[in-house]
């Protein structure tokens, strides 16, 4: 029922538009929220988050238990996240990208280590894409050594704190209204031993500036900027957690950041396999070369085989993530590493012979596969290069 609906909405609100959004002139946020308005979405988010914050209120009072805390596993709730990431990507994946770093990652660093009061403030405008979220980590000097090579800086100034910094490749960066920026604590100590915070910021404050989106290979329809901070001026309160010393650090914090868009990238990949496999099956039966259909040569017939082996796998992969959020368990960071790396790779593969299966016509912007080929790459870049996941997985084996 849900995959049906999300077609339905597709073919009427995204398709006519795909090209406007796709050349950069559309920005995606409407559209995405005509989508939440349609089905629901932000409603339904936003009624949860108040029923588990008010639940937190109530163990902080002493008036509940911890274990009576409400599921964030029921209701198929991965279900409802995946199968629409699925069905979108077969279209447009930069709006699934600029959708789950707005009301997916920045909402979540705030609501996985925020106060109560930081929580109420930020996260239900997030939710319900009533305001748009950026998270920041990425440098210019500090791509997969996003700790090590961090140069960003908070310094002490009294009680408060003064931010500086440059962040690219920020998803959503040049129209966030709501910045979760990551940087390190300035104390004059040895740059490699410096703690990690987080700072949530908003649109407009002085000293940070926003660029307009950058120029990219693929995803067009999510916008990507540049972040400059120079001396940004910022209280406690917008320290996430207002703790300098959180129970787990603010590595932690962004490794399970890392490792939920891991597992979001599958179904990404899953959703551009489908489309590229499905249309050049009927490119394959409608071309005609040397007086037969294409998809009568055995070298043709390999392609199409090929790509729907990562298709069954790649579901597979996706599939069981949702069983496993319903029933209250998650992969381990060397999984979702693991199944990031295939499926990144699978839709890059399968994108591109999709290009050559369809010859001259792939390499034309009128042909979709051609727009899936450019919009697939990244998925081996962002969230974590392929050389990252590989590491991870060895470091989990080897450590075994």
């Amino acid at each position: 029922m849900i995959r049906d609906a999300m077609k339905d909405f597709i073919a009427k609100e995204i398709i006519p538009i795909r090209d406007d959004l796709e050349h950069g002139d559309t920005p995606p946020y409407e559209v995405l929220r005509k989508m939440y308005a349609t089905f629901g979405i932000g409603d339904q988010a936003e009624t949860t988050f108040w029923k588990r914050l008010e639940h937190e209120k109530a163990v902080a009072a002493g008036t509940a238990s911890v274990d009576d805390k409400p599921s964030r596993h029921s209701g198929g709730d991965a279900g409802f996240t995946l199968i629409p990431t699925i069905e979108l990507c077969r279209q447009c994946p930069g709006l699934v990208t600029a959708l789950g770093v707005s009301a997916g990652l920045t909402a979540s660093a705030i609501n996985g280590k925020g106060t109560i009061a930081q929580k109420e403030r930020w996260v239900p405008d997030l939710l319900t894409l009533r305001k748009v979220g950026a998270w920041a980590i990425t440098e210019p000097n500090s791509g997969s050594d996003a700790f090590g090579s961090m140069l960003a800086t908070a310094r002490r100034d009294g009680d408060e704190y003064l931010l500086n910094g440059n962040k690219t490749f920020i998803t959503n960066g040049p129209y966030a209204d709501t910045i979760v920026f990551i940087c390190k604590l300035d104390e004059g100590n040895d740059p490699k031993e410096r703690k990690i915070l987080s700072f949530v910021l908003d649109t407009g404050m002085p000293g940070l500036t926003q660029t307009k989106p950058l120029r990219k290979m693929g995803m067009h329809s999510s916008p990507t900027g540049e972040l400059f901070l120079d001396d940004v001026r910022v209280g406690r309160d917008r320290l996430i957690g207002e703790d300098e010393d959180p129970p787990k650090g603010g590595r932690d914090g962004a490794k399970s950041t890392f490792q939920q868009e891991r597992a979001g990238v599958a179904a990404m990949a899953l959703g551009i396999i489908e489309q590229c496999l499905e249309l050049s099956v009927a490119y394959a039966k409608s071309r005609v070369q040397f007086g037969q259909p294409i998809g009568e040569f055995q070298l043709i017939q390999q392609k199409l085989a090929t790509m729907e082996v990562a298709r069954m796998n790649i579901q597979n992969l996706v599939y069981r993530t949702i069983e496993l959020s319903n029933a209250g368990r998650t992969m381990t960071f060397a999984e979702a590493s693991a199944m990031k790396l295939y499926s990144a790779q699978q839709a890059t593969a399968c994108a591109l012979e999709a290009v050559q299966l369809h010859g001259g016509n792939g390499y034309m912007a009128e042909y979709h596969v051609e727009q899936l080929a450019r919009d697939a790459k990244v998925l081996q870049i962002y969230a974590g290069t392929d050389e990252i996941q590989t590491r991870a997985i060895a470091k989990a084996l080897l450590a075994g």
